[in-house]
């Protein structure tokens, strides 16, 4: 299992911070995990199987 932080899931879904913020508090996206006082992170595959739901979503063009 691998952490990463914002800026690596940011970069892995093309997304802002505010995007993935308001997903979260959405329930739309991954919760990040508590690192302590105020670091997070998420979990890799979470944020890899978010975005392949996406790509299923997509549909057959």
């Amino acid at each position: 299992m691998r952490l990463i932080k914002l800026k690596e899931v940011m970069s892995n879904t093309r997304l802002g911070r505010s995007t993935i913020h308001k997903y979260v508090a959405e329930g739309e996206f991954p919760k990040p995990v508590s690192l302590g006082e105020p670091a997070v992170a998420w979990i890799v595959s979470e944020v890899d199987d978010w975005v392949l739901g996406k790509i299923e979503q997509r549909g057959v063009c």
